[in-house]
């Protein structure tokens, strides 16, 4: 029992799963809930991130075999993919049940987003729009945690708009470990024809704009402390790329530091929205 739980934990993706339910967490906060909003909302994003990730290994069990991929639990035989299955279809079914506990429209808008992450997972992430889902399923975050406010008010367009460029630069910055693995197997997303300058130009540039949105979005003249996340928005993934690289060139493994670099302008930019205080 213990293998199949560590392996469902592994399964689940749970470094993006936990960053993602942290953000949504700390934007709750940022836009007002109450504490049992907060926890409706994390419980929510939670359920929601488990059934996409144990989806994702679920599909990709194949093509993380064929190319060796004993860092995935699923691939590697240390829990099965029926079990893996199962547990993807109950988290699915759970997260618009959760989301109900906050009014239905919020529900409604992120059942969307969980709808097109799983339409990434398949059939989507071997196509031209792949970064599509990513963009959908990031933007509906934040709407959804501001509709499931009482009375469920309208989310700013400028922190949809951040969030959706967030997303869709996590895309190309997931992506960059996997280029080689993935063509050998035969997806061909849009990072994957853009070639790896072209993700790296492209992540770069959306991980900006979406900081950008959120100094220049709401009401009143940007702070240091915006103008700060804007520094940091760029020296982070200068620094994570560069990270790569060096473990690339000493032939050490696939290197997720592209993508741990997304995730910490993430929180900087959560960070950045609970100091300002001005999100709705």
């Amino acid at each position: 029992m213990s293998r199949t739980v560590l392996g469902l934990v592994k399964a689940s993706h749970p470094e993006p799963g936990l960053a993602v339910t942290t953000v949504a967490g700390l934007l709750a906060v940022a836009v007002g809930h109450r504490p049992a909003g907060t926890v409706a909302v994390v419980l929510t994003v939670l359920s929601s991130q488990l059934a996409v990730g144990w989806t994702n290994d679920a599909v990709d069990a194949g093509r993380d075999a064929t190319v060796g991929r004993t860092d995935k639990p699923v691939a590697a035989g240390a829990v099965g993919r029926r079990t893996v299955v199962v547990a993807a279809v109950l988290a699915a079914v759970a997260t618009p049940l959760l989301a109900l506990t906050t009014n239905p429209v919020a529900a409604l808008c992120y059942t969307v987003g969980l709808v097109s992450a799983l339409l990434y997972d398949w059939p989507l992430k071997s196509t031209p729009v792949s970064v599509l889902p990513y963009a959908v399923s990031f933007g509906s975050l934040p709407a959804f945690v501001v509709l499931a406010l009482p009375g469920a008010p309208a989310p700013p367009v400028w922190l949809v708009v951040a969030a959706a460029c967030l997303g869709a630069g996590a895309h190309f910055a997931n992506v960059l470990p996997d280029l080689a693995d993935d063509a050998r197997t035969g997806v061909r997303g849009l990072p994957h024809r853009l070639g790896a300058t072209g993700s790296r130009l492209a992540a770069a540039g959306l991980l900006l704009a979406a900081t950008v949105a959120l100094v220049l979005g709401p009401p009143g003249p940007p702070s240091w402390v915006g103008w700060s996340a804007v520094a940091a928005a760029v020296a982070v993934p200068t620094a994570g790329w560069y990270a790569g690289r060096r473990v690339t060139a000493r032939g050490d493994g696939r290197s997720v530091a592209a993508f741990r670099a997304v995730l910490v302008v993430a929180l900087i930019d959560v960070l950045l929205l609970v100091a300002s205080g001005r999100v709705v």
